[in-house]
């Protein structure tokens, strides 16, 4: 089946339901509806398993951190009110707002600190933990003050409380103390605004609108189009680039298809080092026979710059982005020194080159795989598409960074280093100060490559549709929009 059949398999339902691009606009009342590709918003224990983008949005939503985003991806209160932060930067302490659980009971200090200690214990498989190990201890000071101690300064560490993975959810019963309460279920999830304790009734006599309301939706990338395109929802969010080309061949009003200016890595890591994988020489080969401008523009010209380095700005390391040593050559000297090093590899190791290709499903990683593809084979490799979770050569690696340090960057490439590579990671994970740290880092990054770990191709291609009701929307480097700041109304 051709790419233009496929794309059409996907997109007829959009094009009978929705004639004009101007069908996207939503009278401005009721529930905001939030159609999100994925599973159904429901809870998860992040500490045992990961959570899609619909279950992270419900954490956010209903349980929340000491601290979240606001719509520019920017930290702001959560459960906490007030926070300082002393002994150069090794302590942190965080003053509770006066907050309920759902139940109405309240959430104090000792409540929030078996949580989080929880989060970072030997047996969590929370995602954030690796990047936790500063954390000493967590300690209850009152019934509204907690304080988290350090064994080593980490700047970025309110941006990882941020993170719904950080969400003070409890067990049992369960539920948090976010901005919103679960209302009705069945068509989604109805969130309405939590009622403020600190506040009279006097002070909201009417309460909260229905247009402060939100309907939470999880479902099929197709599906949440059509939904968006037959004015059915407001917000389609947790787009990526597999789904992506579905939102380009559909009459979607470009006023309505916003971008996230993401950062994180979007690449190729090499997980198995066998064949031709097992030198420098050969990764270094598929590494520049990828025409990442043209990727890019068979996707949409809106995604952005290719990127050639792990790194993208110094951030916290002591030197410069490592770069590639084929950077400076032309498209066709690449191409050239490409089939140069697979021509080398085969006069000594007769027999087809294969490469097994981990990609996410749907039309875009259609796209993407013939764009690779068409590459490899152009310099004697011959390639085949895997499903994510089967034992490939090379596996997508498509992550927003959490927060700005470049250890996140190295320390997530880092699928398979060398020995050299990943003790630098690791003495810069412990370094005591941030002058050593940032030297750690900026070794671990000339390591990684120089020994082509990682084959790094452009940002994180984030997408949303989102309607003109919705003007406190903005595009950010996090990728992540709370559904208490959508609306101009709401906070």
């Amino acid at each position: 089946m051709t790419r233009a059949m496929t794309l059409r398999r996907w997109l007829l339902p959009l094009l009978a339901l929705c004639a004009a691009p101007a069908c996207q606009q939503r009278p401005d009342k009721g529930p905001v509806v939030v159609s999100v590709i994925g599973s159904r918003p429901v809870f998860v224990d992040v500490n045992k398993r990961n959570a899609d983008e619909a279950q992270r949005l419900l954490l956010d939503s209903t349980a929340q951190g000491l601290v979240r985003f606001d719509a520019a991806g920017q930290i702001e209160p959560g459960l906490a009110e007030r926070w300082n932060v002393i002994d150069d930067g090794r302590t942190y302490i965080f003053r509770l707002r006066e907050a309920q659980w759902n139940d109405g009971s309240k959430v104090t200090a000792a409540d929030v600190a078996a949580i989080l200690k929880r989060a970072i214990a030997p047996a969590s498989r929370n995602p954030l933990k690796p990047f936790l190990t500063a954390i000493d201890d967590i300690a209850v000071m009152t019934d509204a003050v907690i304080e988290v101690r350090l064994s080593r300064a980490r700047p970025d560490l309110l941006k990882l409380f941020a993170q719904p993975e950080l969400s003070i959810l409890r067990e049992k019963p369960i539920g948090g103390a976010g901005p919103f309460r679960i209302g009705a279920t069945g068509g989604g999830i109805l969130l309405s605004p939590a009622i403020d304790p600190v506040r009279s009734p006097e002070d909201e006599p009417q309460g909260p609108s229905p247009e402060q309301d939100v309907r939470l939706i999880g479902e099929r990338a197709a599906r949440a189009i059509v939904r968006f395109a037959a004015k059915e929802s407001d917000y389609v969010a947790g787009g990526s680039v597999d789904n992506f080309p579905l939102v380009a061949r559909a009459q979607i009003a470009p006023t309505n298809i916003k971008f996230d200016p993401a950062a994180g890595l979007f690449g190729l890591a090499i997980v198995r080092r066998d064949g031709l994988l097992s030198s420098v020489e050969g990764r270094a080969a598929i590494a520049q026979a990828i025409d990442r401008a043209a990727l890019i523009a068979a996707i949409t010209p809106d995604w952005g710059q290719p990127v050639e380095r792990l790194v993208p700005d110094k951030l916290d390391s002591a030197a410069a982005p490592a770069v590639p040593a084929w950077a400076a050559l032309t498209p066709d000297a690449r191409l050239a020194a490409a089939r140069d090093a697979v021509a080398k590899y085969r006069a000594d190791n007769p027999g087809p080159i294969v490469l097994r290709i981990a990609l996410p499903p749907g039309p875009g990683g259609t796209m993407l795989y013939g764009q690779i593809a068409a590459r490899l084979i152009l310099i004697g490799v011959q390639p085949q598409r895997l499903a994510m979770n089967e034992d490939a050569d090379l596996r997508l690696v498509d992550a927003v960074a959490p927060y700005d340090s470049a250890r996140w960057y190295l320390a997530t490439a880092c699928v398979f280093c060398n020995d050299d590579a990943r003790a630098a990671l690791d003495a810069a994970r412990d370094a005591p100060d941030m002058a050593t740290r940032a030297q750690r880092i900026a070794e671990a990054d000339a390591l990684i490559s120089s020994d082509v770990a990682f084959i790094p191709i452009a940002t994180p291609l984030r997408w949303s549709l989102v309607s003109l009701r919705l003007k406190q929307w903005q595009g950010n480097a996090r990728g992540w929009h709370p559904l208490n700041h959508l609306r101009a109304d709401t906070n």
